[in-house]
């Protein structure tokens, strides 16, 4: 778990890093604050990851297509004209 205060931590470490060199104990503690950090953002989208439930099987696209109709990638499209009698 990260709390506030490990957040500010590490945002104090970067900063002071950007002014002068850590002390060896400090660059220790920031990686592992990172390290932490990290885990605890990849276990959250995890847990976001596995809670979604798929109730549709359509695909979004990138063709600009609205998503309400049928649309078969890699499929031709054939348009049939009918001429009035």
């Amino acid at each position: 778990m990260i709390t506030k205060e490990d957040i500010e931590r590490i945002n104090y470490l970067s900063r002071k890093s950007k002014e002068q060199e850590l002390s060896d104990e400090e660059k220790v503690e920031q990686q592992d604050l990172r390290r932490r950090y990290v885990e605890y953002i990849k276990s959250q989208l995890r847990v976001q990851l596995d809670s979604i439930e798929y109730v549709d099987d359509k695909k979004d696209c990138d063709c600009g297509c609205s998503s309400d109709h049928d649309h078969h990638h890699g499929h031709h499209h054939h348009h049939h004209k009918h001429d009035k009698h």
